[in-house]
């Protein structure tokens, strides 16, 4: 089966608007079951030199709007209880190493924003964050494609473990999933795993926008996800957004090499100015050496002068006396 490649954010986004398979894909990477999402936060968009925009083909003179995958969901989450609690799910989509700060700036923004609260007004608490980033470059951590990185409770003394349920640890703590999708080759170890196969690159036709998949490959819960990816093969104009997005990101690239070259002439411009500097104040020391040298040669001179004039004076007065 065809389905399009959601490595590309029109496609990912394409996906994720459809409320049961944006549910699916986000309980299986929790491991917790998604029952209600509020898209109100939705999906960010970001357009050079203009204001935020739906991406869309661009007219000749025009600047290209980009999708930026970020999406703030409120979920509704299935306690093992019977219940219902509510968190937020921020994901994070990026295909190039990106910027730490980006990120902690994101997190910053939910952690202080008072809509991100909930109860009576003079009870108001803190709904606990799970962020989840899909990373199309590798942290430096191999042969990890899927990390979990939890809050663990520690009593400092005993060292018990009191990983328990508690309002105050959730609510400054955040848990974080970490797909590093270069690292997906062909592991299909578990059903997370399978799923996420939709982002193996080693799956691409010679059209790279089209992967070639085995929907029986998936496990039937997913397969919603799989039919979605092959209803956004079959749309033109997602075809020509990705051609867009491929356009922008080689664009991207260029100027970052561009801004690399420039980093690293300007480094070697200024290792140059170091040595250069480095030698000038040997040459200088060298100099001040010879001038005191010269100095010394000159006082020395200077006595000797004086003696001979002290010797000649003595001679003089020696031969006045003989006379």
């Amino acid at each position: 089966m065809h389905i399009a490649n959601p490595i590309y954010d029109v496609v990912f986004k394409y996906m994720m608007e459809d409320e049961k398979v944006a549910r699916s894909f986000l309980s299986a990477i929790i491991g917790e079951e998604v029952v209600e999402l509020d898209f109100a936060s939705g999906e960010h968009t970001v357009r050079r030199g203009a204001p935020e925009k739906k991406v869309r083909k661009k007219a000749e003179g025009e600047e290209l709007c980009l999708t930026v995958c970020r999406y703030d969901f409120t979920a509704r989450i299935a306690t093992a209880g019977g219940g219902f609690r509510t968190v937020l799910i921020e994901l994070q989509k990026a295909k190039l190493a990106s910027d730490i700060m980006r990120f902690r700036r994101y997190l910053g923004r939910h952690y202080q924003n008072p809509a991100n609260t909930y109860g009576k007004k003079n009870e108001r608490k803190a709904r606990q964050i799970y962020c989840i980033f899909l990373l199309g470059h590798d942290i430096g951590i191999p042969d990890r494609p899927v990390i979990q990185v939890d809050y663990k409770s520690t009593d400092v003394t005993t060292q018990e473990d009191m990983s328990v349920a508690n309002e105050f640890i959730r609510s400054l703590h955040h848990r974080s999933w970490i797909v590093q999708i270069g690292q997906l080759r062909q592991r299909r170890r578990n059903d997370l795993e399978k799923l996420l196969s939709i982002f193996d690159q080693e799956n691409r036709t010679k059209n790279h926008y089209i992967l070639n998949v085995n929907e029986e490959d998936f496990p039937e819960l997913y397969r919603p996800i799989i039919r979605r990816l092959r209803m956004a093969s079959e749309s033109e104009d997602i075809q020509i957004e990705m051609e867009m997005e491929d356009d922008y990101l080689a664009e991207l690239q260029d100027k970052e090499r561009f801004i690399d070259e420039q980093g690293k002439l300007l480094k070697e411009k200024t290792r140059a100015l170091k040595e250069n500097t480095k030698a000038l104040k040997e040459k200088t020391k060298a100099l001040e050496e010879k001038t005191r040298v010269l100095e010394e040669k000159t006082r020395v001179l200077e006595e000797k002068d004086k003696a001979i004039a002290e010797l000649k004076k003595q001679l003089t007065e020696m031969q006045k006396l003989r006379e």
